[in-house]
């Protein structure tokens, strides 16, 4: 048999299959990386300021922790119920409060030498519960009070996350109240701990009444009586004195002491006329002037100002009134004491950051700056300040043009922003310091581009691009004169944050971005028919913008637009460093940009709507060729609608019953079938599932042969779309090649472009190499391909004989990548929405052809070639093409052969937004928009993947996360055991050393102590020859307390 099988060649096929599913393990993998942006829904927030965290929830359940730059931990809920309230306790544990009135017990815990975020224990209300209205966290007896909407408030013990007995009835807070006070007092509103008495609270109910609690005596010592709706209560740090915030937005100042009125009679910051409710206050003492802190946000006018979105900040004669676009959802104070566990020494709070969540955004203010500027966030960048209608990304900046984006970026941002250290710094990133710049681009329906950091986990700000300075709106002009004019009224505004959903003009809306970053410029399509060509300069410059008219429909006298205006265009505009307009192309009619190509080296642009093409000569200004797609029959000039208006209801519909009609005829021929005996049989198609495999081209035929043998794949019916349909219209593909076209032995330049309706147009160009101002670029028609069934062109790729798609401009030359192989040999990918094709080149001949829409039911909607590289062995690469399905499955095809070598759901198949915006990068990655405010990146790649690698910090019981400790278990103890320690206990394994600084934690067992140090997890020297370990002191410490990280600790090693 086996002498068989050698003859036939199967078991060398046999082994080869073997060693591609080996290398296909190497090369390829799918997985989850990181999501860039600001999270969707964002609904609560809060800070731990011995860890140095800023944990944010939404209202989709999600969880997701924030420290330094690169420190990233998140995780989901198994139900997807809001968070209401996160509490944090400065040790390794946090708790989630949720709509459905349930409390989650969070652990950050160590794996693989890395902290992950885990969901550890639940604890659902009894029915007896009704919603919770309040609540309020005790750090030092670790219990959690929840007040009800009842009245009630009830105690969670957190370290054994259970419900206490001890319950705090509304009836006994009220057996102390004088006669007048005993009523209903409504819901509780807020419970706030005592600052230098622990073990007691003042609770705020609804209607205005407040009680001093004593939580150990379980009696109630004070009561206070005010006829407002009462909102919020803040104390001072003193102890002796508290503000209470009303729904009429006044405040008023009370004196624990007086119990009859407060010390003066409630202010209303912004009457006399009726305000709304202050809904959260902040009372804080600060070192500077001897005058408090006060922050509130709400409290505005509801006439005039009603509608705005506000946090206040009102320090001695200092106030300003923070206007936010969003509604706030909530705000809080990091403050010095805090962080340097000094809470009950200190006189002073010292608040240096505020920080606010509103529903799009997060702010954070600099407190201890002259004008209270905004900190420049490192990460949870606002990246959908206006709608994102396109993106792109770019791989391998150089470092000429990243060092120019950010200086122009920096000049565009450095007055507005704070230039403090960011104030949150906890944790460490484990990752390795990025060697290749990516950049993320976006296009916003405000006619802005922004330009994204994302070669890491997290997501930055680099350069803004605003083309509305081009174009002559009135809207644009008066922007400046209205936030002049907002300085001078009352109350104080000032606009904050990154986030505005208003547009000046829909047509400025951006459709397509392409950018060389060799040749440094950048290529822009709107929805008004605008291309924009701009250059990088340094040097700001006042230029005569012209404009170059490109008509698409010149040969039909009869076509009449029925659509926007084109944008009208400055003359002369003066434009910052960064970059600046070279050309202005305005295509006729003015439709929305639906493709555009690029070639910096031949100095030509391309550009199509849905009534045709053209190609542009950039450098000279002038127009080379143009082409109508339109059907000679439709006149309506529309050109947008994907339905054509020739057609009656009556007729499309009496077509639908006739496809469905041959569908059910054609299924019950196909289920039922005449067997040899005159029986009716059902056939069953049978599909071997065989992994795609890759390997030498007679490889694959005789792999082929064997594969039909086995079994032949069921095709659907695929229903040809109409050529007259107007949608056929649309340029949906354009793409500049050198390479052989008319002749085998001589290569030239050419231009293909792809339609809606399946028609490739081919052009020679003719580029004259010297004394481009005398000879014009000439374009002449050379060949066309209609597809069978007329299914939309996404992409059209040349490949060398080598199966390596023909670089960019300039790659070559700047060593960026192999020349290609110009000997012959050349073929075509051509992808359409139903099949992918490869044509060889000049004959057009068709090679290779896989019919996805007829074999899976799927359709293809991106397409992109990848560069995959071995994880295994660093000197193999294997470019494959990947394309993404209606379904959310990427397929990976093996260049030429077509083959499949993986497939993956990566989207989920109702998410239509998320799979239109996808956009694969070169090296195995891609980005697609989970939400509207986010950014999902996921990789296909099982070499580049990007996730967060990070160690948090964690504090012992009784022991200050800020100081230099060495502790030790002993091998007896097994501290992983559930059983053996409490959930809010550290977690540490047997037979493990912990070294804490200030910004950092070691955690290792003995062998592995040595290489974990080496991986510059913090700059220190450490000595591990004996069985003592010596510290140097940390450059991030703090400077009150290196004195004792510098001392020398020494402990027994087992």
């Amino acid at each position: 048999m086996e002498s068989m099988l050698r003859k036939l060649g199967l078991k060398k096929e046999h082994r080869d299959m073997e060693m591609r599913q080996r290398l296909q393990k190497q090369l390829f993998g799918f997985k989850l990386c990181v999501e860039h942006g600001f999270p969707n829904k964002a609904s609560a927030v809060a800070y731990d300021p011995e860890l140095g965290l800023l944990c944010i929830g939404t209202k989709t359940g999600a969880l997701k922790i924030f420290g330094a730059p690169g420190v990233q931990l998140s995780a989901q809920h198994e139900e997807n119920f809001a968070v209401l309230n996160i509490f944090c306790f400065g040790q390794s544990h946090l708790v989630t409060l949720c709509t459905d009135n349930s409390l989650h017990l969070w652990e950050i815990a160590t794996q693989d030498g890395m902290s992950v975020l885990q969901e550890t224990q639940s604890l659902p209300f009894e029915n007896r519960i009704n919603n919770i209205s309040a609540s309020c966290s005790l750090v030092k007896t670790e219990e959690l009070l929840l007040g009800t909407e009842h009245g009630h408030i009830y105690s969670v013990n957190l370290r054994t996350f259970k419900f206490l007995d001890q319950v705090i009835y509304q009836e006994t807070v009220m057996q102390n109240a004088p006669e007048t006070c005993r009523v209903n007092p409504g819901a509780v509103e807020s419970v706030v701990l005592h600052p230098t008495q622990p073990e007691k609270i003042l609770i705020g109910y609804n209607r205005g009444l407040i009680a001093f609690w004593n939580m150990r005596q379980n009696k109630t010592e004070q009561i206070y009586n005010i006829s407002l709706q009462l909102e919020c209560i803040a104390m001072h740090r003193n102890g002796k004195e508290f503000m209470t915030a009303h729904g009429n937005g006044s405040y008023a100042v009370w004196s624990m002491a007086d119990i009859q009125k407060p010390k003066s009679a409630p202010t209303s910051p912004y009457g006399p006329f009726p305000c709304k409710a202050i809904h959260k206050l902040q009372w804080k003492t600060t070192k500077s002037g001897g005058h408090t802190l006060m922050v509130f946000s709400g409290g505005m006018p509801r006439a005039s100002h009603g509608d705005h979105h506000t946090v206040t900040v009102m320090h001695g004669t200092k106030h300003v009134v923070y206007d936010f676009t969003s509604k706030v959802v909530d705000f809080f104070t990091i403050c010095s004491t805090e962080e340097l566990h000094a809470h009950s020494k200190s006189e002073y709070d010292d608040p240096h950051t505020l920080v606010v969540l509103v529903e799009e955004e997060i702010v954070f203010i600099d407190l201890h700056s002259e004008n209270w500027p905004v900190f420049r966030a490192p990460y949870l960048a606002t990246v959908h300040s206006s709608a994102i209608t396109c993106s792109a990304h770019v791989a391998n900046v150089p470092k000429t043009m990243w060092t120019k984006l950010f200086e122009a970026g920096n000049q565009q941002m450095g007055l507005t922003y704070s230039s403090e250290e960011w104030p949150i710094q906890g944790g460490v990133s484990l990752r390795p310091d990025v060697t290749v710049q990516d950049m993320l681009i976006t296009g916003h329906e405000d006619g802005s581009v922004r330009f994204w950091d994302v070669s890491s986990t997290d997501i930055s700000l680099i350069y803004k691009l605003a083309t509305v300075n081009i174009f002559n709106l009135s809207t644009a002009n008066d922007e400046v004169d209205n936030n002049a004019d907002m300085e001078d009224e009352w109350p104080p505004f000032r606009k904050v944050g990154t986030y505005d959903p208003f547009s000046d003009d829909p047509r400025l809306a951006i459709q397509k971005i392409i950018m060389c970053p060799l040749s440094e410029m950048l290529i822009i399509g709107g929805t008004a028919g605008q291309i924009i060509i701009l250059q990088f300069e340094r040097e700001g410059r006042e230029l005569d913008l012209h404009r170059v008219d490109a008509n698409l429909i010149c040969d039909r006298d009869n076509f009449i637009w029925k659509g926007h205006d084109a944008l009208p265009l400055k003359r002369e505009t003066k434009f910052q460093p960064g970059f600046q307009p070279v050309c202005i192309v305005q295509l006729n009619p003015p439709a929305t940009c639906t493709a555009l190509a690029l070639h910096s080296e031949w100095q030509l642009l391309s550009a199509g709507t849905a009534h045709g093409f053209t190609v542009i000569d950039y450098v000279k200004r002038y127009v080379v060729q143009t082409k109508c797609t339109l059907n000679i029959n439709d006149v309506t000039g529309i050109g947008e609608s994907t339905m054509s208006r020739r057609k009656s209801f009556k007729k499309s519909l009496r077509e639908s019953f006739r496809r469905m009609q041959s569908g059910r005829s054609q299924r019950r021929r196909r289920l039922g079938s005449k067997s040899d005996d005159g029986k009716m049989r059902p056939v069953i198609a049978q599909r071997k599932v065989v992994r795609e495999l890759s390997t030498t081209s007679s490889q694959h035929r005789n792999m082929d042969s064997i594969d039909h043998e086995v079994s032949k794949p069921v095709e659907r019916q695929v229903e040809a779309r109409s050529s007259e349909d107007s949608a056929g219209s649309i340029v949906r593909s354009l793409y500049f090649a050198d390479t052989f076209l008319t002749s085998a032995q001589t290569p030239s330049p050419t231009f293909w472009a792809g339609t809606n309706g399946g028609h490739i147009f081919i052009y020679q160009l003719s580029i004259p190499s010297t004394g481009r101002d005398i000879t014009s670029v000439q374009c002449n028609i050379a060949k066309e391909i209609r597809l069978k069934h007329h299914a939309p062109v996404v992409s059209i790729c040349v490949i060398d004989r080598n199966a390596m798609p023909l670089p960019a401009s300039f790659e070559v030359q700047h060593e960026r990548a192999k020349s290609p192989d110009m000997s012959g040999n050349h073929s075509v990918i051509i992808c359409s929405e139903e099949q992918l094709k490869v044509f060889s080149l000049p004959s057009l001949g068709v090679r290779e052809k896989v019919k996805l829409t007829a074999v899976e039911g799927t359709k293809v909607r991106k397409v992109s070639y990848v560069n995959f590289r071995s994880r295994a062995d660093e000197s193999y690469m294997e470019c494959d093409l990947v394309a993404l399905t209606n379904q959310g499955e990427v397929h990976v095809y093996s260049v030429p052969s077509l083959r499949r070598q993986m497939k993956y759901e990566c989207i989920k198949r109702d998410d239509g937004i998320g799979i239109g915006s996808c956009i694969f990068t070169q090296n195995g990655e891609a980005f697609y928009l989970s939400s509207s405010s986010e950014f999902s990146r996921f990789s296909i790649s099982a070499r580049n993947i990007t996730t967060p690698m990070c160690l948090i910090q964690m504090s012992n019981e009784g022991i200050s996360a800020n100081e230099s400790v060495v502790s030790k278990r002993s091998p007896g103890n097994s501290p992983n055991s559930s059983a053996n320690r409490s959930p809010l206990e550290s977690v540490t394994t047997s037979q493990s050393i912990v070294v804490r600084s200030s910004n950092s934690l070691v955690r290792s067992c003995e062998d592995d102590l040595t290489m974990f140090l080496k991986q510059n997890v913090f700059e220190q020297n450490v000595n591990t020859s004996s069985s003592n370990i010596q510290f140097v002191d940390t450059p991030n410490s703090h400077p009150a307390l290196r004195h004792e990280e510098n001392a020398l600790l020494t402990e027994e090693w087992r």
